[in-house]
């Protein structure tokens, strides 16, 4: 890239081909950045020229960085790795649980991964998710006791319970800790 001109130019096209290549809507993009539909929208037409502080939450949420953005031709394959301690983790949801969030952000509301670690006696209570949610949970060691609505089984090391999440559920360590993968698929 020589000039601003070229800059400008090829921006609001990298920006809407990395938003769709990952199959996010605008709203998705919005939701994941902070920045409004209404000026991603204007930015990917080249309505709009963002900002450095807006440009930057663009590109973290759609997982870019700044250089690729604007070289030419096709960027080399990676391995993205996430070490232990950059996993981000939910707090204060459940009683003696620990969630850390496995899957990229871009998946948010579609398809998301979860490790759950539980202490004796540990419960992640949830409300319903939205109409035909399910979750498959899958037991790496310990006992998990699953209800979904009225329903409940217990699983253990090995097994995998897959239940309808557009109902009140709930996950409860049994006999001392326990450790699971959880992965919401929402319809």
């Amino acid at each position: 890239m020589n000039t601003d001109s070229e800059i400008l130019n090829l921006l609001p096209a990298r920006l809407k081909e990395a938003r769709r290549k990952q199959g996010l809507s605008l709203d998705a993009v919005a939701r994941l950045s902070g920045v409004s539909r209404s000026m991603v929208s204007q930015i990917e037409r080249g309505e709009s020229s963002p900002t450095i502080a807006t440009l930057w939450n663009l590109i973290s949420a759609l997982q870019i960085d700044f250089a690729g953005l604007l070289e030419d031709g096709a960027t080399a394959p990676k391995i993205e790795v996430l070490r232990a301690g950059q996993t981000p983790s939910i707090e204060n949801r459940g009683e003696g649980c620990n969630i850390r969030i496995l899957s990229p952000p871009e998946d948010a509301g579609r398809q998301e991964l979860y490790d759950l670690e539980f202490r004796d006696g540990g419960r992640l209570d949830s409300a319903p998710h939205s109409r035909g949610t399910r979750e498959h949970l899958t037991v790496i060691s310990g006992q998990l006791q699953v209800t979904s609505g009225a329903l409940t089984e217990e699983i253990s090391a090995g097994d995998t319970a897959r239940y309808p999440a557009d109902v009140h559920h709930c996950i409860t360590a049994l006999n001392g800790p326990a450790r699971a993968l959880l992965v919401v698929q929402n319809a």
